[in-house]
């Protein structure tokens, strides 16, 4: 009896040591997974920036703003020509090019040297609906400021205020006089002025889309009242796909950064100049259309331009032809000596 009794306890101990094994094993099994959604591939973008075609998450409705920037010899390197989404390179007097800066997708920190208005630069403003920034103007283009009603920002009224102009030591007028864009915004408002514009986007291709055209790999831009050297030149680099200026043999860049300047879409247009006083000063005929030559990813398409509600576009049979989504730059050349004159492109080669 005793000995049964010694069993009875053992095969109780047993049992008891199985069921804790078991707890034991059923706590340490990895517990049962739930599937993961597949993770998004490609980012999804809430809105594209109206002048570049590149997709974003940020605000898209802040208002453009436009800047007359110099450049003149004395004024390069200029600084935030590198974050602007559209240049314009026109002749102001004798062989010197003036650009207009548009700027929307960036905000630059300083743009400048910034020079005097030109009534065709003020038009082309007006029709990207973007604040008008220059420094200073003769009497009658201020007139046409006035009586067109162009909301503009004029570095003569706020010169070297530190607030929304700066006048640089290192650089003496009239090629120091500096934006500091931080301020733009503020003072269009307290002038009464709408810092908010939901605009209308220009023509962009699909990112993977082919790109036809002869090989231009280089491409230079000669401005009469210059000597031989003193061109403007791009040169197609194929690893970025864009294409790098040089002026009078020297590559623009920013310069506190160095930042070289890139573009996606070189537009260069003819048309009609006619210079209209003394000081050189010229009107340029943005209102019709005319020929015109497009680069993309190194490779040339003749066709035309127009005027597209303020806007200078490319057109073949009649249709707008969609620029690569980037950066823009459109040089302007006048109808003498004419557009086959004054642009030279080759392979590179």
């Amino acid at each position: 009896m005793k000995r049964l009794t010694i069993l009875m306890v053992l095969f109780v101990i047993f049992i008891i040591g199985c069921s804790k094994d078991k707890d034991i094993v059923e706590e340490s099994a990895p517990k049962e997974t739930v599937p993961k959604e597949k993770e998004i591939e490609q980012d999804e973008f809430t809105g594209v920036f109206p002048l570049t075609g590149i997709e974003t998450n940020e605000e898209i409705d802040r208002r453009p703003v436009s800047v007359m920037v110099n450049n003149h010899s004395a004024a390069r390197p200029q600084s935030g020509l590198s974050q602007a989404d559209i240049v314009f390179e026109i002749l102001a007097e004798g062989g010197i090019t003036r650009f207009l800066a548009l700027f929307q997708s960036e905000q630059p920190e300083i743009v400048g040297p910034v020079r005097s208005a030109r009534e065709y630069y003020f038009e082309l403003a007006t029709g990207y609906d973007a604040l008008y920034v220059f420094h200073g103007a003769a009497n009658f283009v201020y007139d046409m400021i006035r009586d067109r009603g162009v909301e503009n920002l004029n570095g003569a009224v706020h010169d070297n205020d530190g607030h929304l102009f700066k006048r640089e030591s290192f650089r003496k007028a009239p090629h120091n006089s500096y934006l500091l864009y931080d301020a733009v915004y503020d003072v269009a408002e307290s002038n009464g002025y709408d810092i908010i514009s939901t605009i209308e986007p220009l023509h962009f291709l699909e990112n993977d889309a082919t790109i036809s055209g002869e090989t231009a790999n280089q491409v230079i831009v000669k401005y009469p009242g210059r000597n031989e050297t003193d061109v403007v030149e791009y040169s197609y680099d194929q690893t970025t796909e864009k294409y790098s200026r040089f002026e009078n043999q020297s590559q623009t860049v920013e310069l506190n950064t160095e930042e070289p300047i890139q573009v996606d879409n070189l537009f260069i247009v003819e048309t009609y100049h006619e210079v209209i006083d003394n000081e050189g000063r010229r009107r340029v005929d943005l209102q019709d259309s005319g020929q015109a030559y497009l680069f993309q990813k190194g490779k040339i398409q003749q066709l035309e331009w127009t005027n597209e509600n303020g806007r200078i576009i490319p057109v073949k049979d009649g249709k707008p032809v969609g620029f690569v989504p980037g950066k823009t730059w459109i040089n302007v050349v006048p109808s003498t000596p004419g557009l086959e004159q004054s642009v030279i492109f080759s392979d590179g080669q």
